[in-house]
């Protein structure tokens, strides 16, 4: 990797959520923040490294110290985060991640995710301010309702049905035109290409004003 990244303090935010805090080994110095920014991390699998990708969440340059937020599950880098103690070490990639803000400032955002998304999506809600803003957010669990979200009164939970279908339905039942609209959708694959596809034909968002990526495979 580019970077070391050493943990220095964990924080069990619920029984499904982990916050880690890092030295950032440099990594700020060297680079320009932008909303939303990621970085690959490479976890250890036996003789076989996994990269996932995973938002800066409180990035601090000048004191090179930045968060990692871990949705857990059954997997390589849950895994890892959960077997954590200070001064452990990770290599980092700073690779693939870019986004800026629309120009010119659109009417409003519609943002849909998941708690793997979350720190994207608060690192979002931070950089647009008082944009207005119509958040959906999928919970895989009861207690992911209670996750700190920066603007929780836009926020609109559904809980996780049929593989992100009543996600969907819940954002396509809200529609309205909103091709002044900047629209950022980020969950699993398949339900991030039915979101994209739901905001260009039922919101009547413009495709060159839809970031849609999926953050992982269902």
């Amino acid at each position: 990797g580019d970077y070391e990244l050493t943990v220095t303090a964990i924080a069990q935010v619920s029984s499904h959520y982990l916050r880690l805090s890092f030295e950032a080994g440099g990594l700020l110095a060297d680079r320009s923040l932008h909303p939303t920014m990621w970085v690959r991390m490479w976890f250890s699998d036996g003789d076989k490294l996994h990269q996932r990708g995973y938002t800066l969440v409180n990035p601090d340059p000048a004191n090179d110290t930045l968060d990692i937020e871990f949705a857990l599950h059954d997997g390589v880098a849950s895994r890892w985060a959960q077997q954590a103690e200070p001064g452990d070490t990770i290599e980092v990639t700073v690779l693939g991640s870019n986004f800026a803000l629309p120009e010119p400032r659109p009417a409003g955002y519609i943002i849909v995710g998941d708690t793997a998304s979350l720190p994207a999506i608060n690192s979002l809600l931070a950089a647009i301010g008082d944009a207005p803003a119509r958040v959906f957010l999928e919970a895989a669990h009861d207690d992911d309702k209670q996750l700190p979200v920066a603007r929780p009164a836009d926020v609109t939970w559904v809980d996780r049905k049929n593989a992100g279908e009543s996600l969907v339905q819940a954002v396509q039942s809200a529609a309205f035109d909103a091709a002044d609209h900047f629209g950022w959708v980020a969950c699993d694959n398949r339900t991030t290409r039915a979101v994209a596809k739901v905001f260009r034909e039922d919101y009547k968002i413009n495709r060159k004003s839809v970031k849609a990526q999926a953050y992982w495979v269902a």
